[in-house]
């Protein structure tokens, strides 16, 4: 995947079936380290324009990573589709429900208590806002990555689609 505006320029390979290879060089060290949290490839590099917020990098890794995903799960015949996990870090514990539909949408509600971790703008359960973030990410990644992995039984079926889940099957 490739963006290329006028606040951002990213590059990302993403790999589902990895070993946990991660190679981000971002303008915001926090996010690279954040990148590193999954059993899948991801390599990242991007320059944005930090210098007046970190936001768009923000958004533009993201809007890669999540068309790079939609890519790599492909017509997601036989991935369990669904996960729920949840991951503790020190006194934080943040709780990941993830569904893979086929359509986009994220919703998150975290409270993070700070402005910024280090540089990191965190605008965007636990005391620690680092510890917060990390658990976030962790509990995403591992959801994600069960969420895509292959379940035998359903090798032969496609995720139901919103009009099937409505009884138009």
């Amino acid at each position: 995947m490739k963006r290329v505006t006028n606040e951002t320029n990213v590059q990302v390979k993403f790999n589902l079936d990895g070993t946990g290879i991660a190679d981000s060089t971002t303008v915001i060290p926090f996010l690279d380290h954040m990148l590193d949290r999954g059993l899948f490839d991801v390599h990242v590099r991007a320059t944005g324009d930090i210098h007046i917020d970190d936001h768009h990098t923000n958004e533009d890794v993201a809007l890669d990573i999540g068309t790079a995903l939609l890519q790599a799960v492909g017509d997601r015949k036989g991935i369990n589709r669904f996960c729920d996990f949840p991951a503790p870090l020190d006194e934080a514990l943040i709780h990941v429900s993830l569904d893979l539909p086929g359509r986009p949408y994220l919703g998150y509600d975290l409270r993070i208590p700070t402005q910024r971790v280090g540089k990191y703008d965190t605008q965007l359960a636990g005391r620690n806002s680092h510890h917060i973030i990390e658990a976030t990410f962790k509990a995403f990644a591992r959801a994600l990555r069960q969420a895509t992995e292959y379940d035998p039984r359903h090798l032969w079926t496609m995720p139901r689609e919103k009009e099937e889940a409505a009884g138009k099957m």
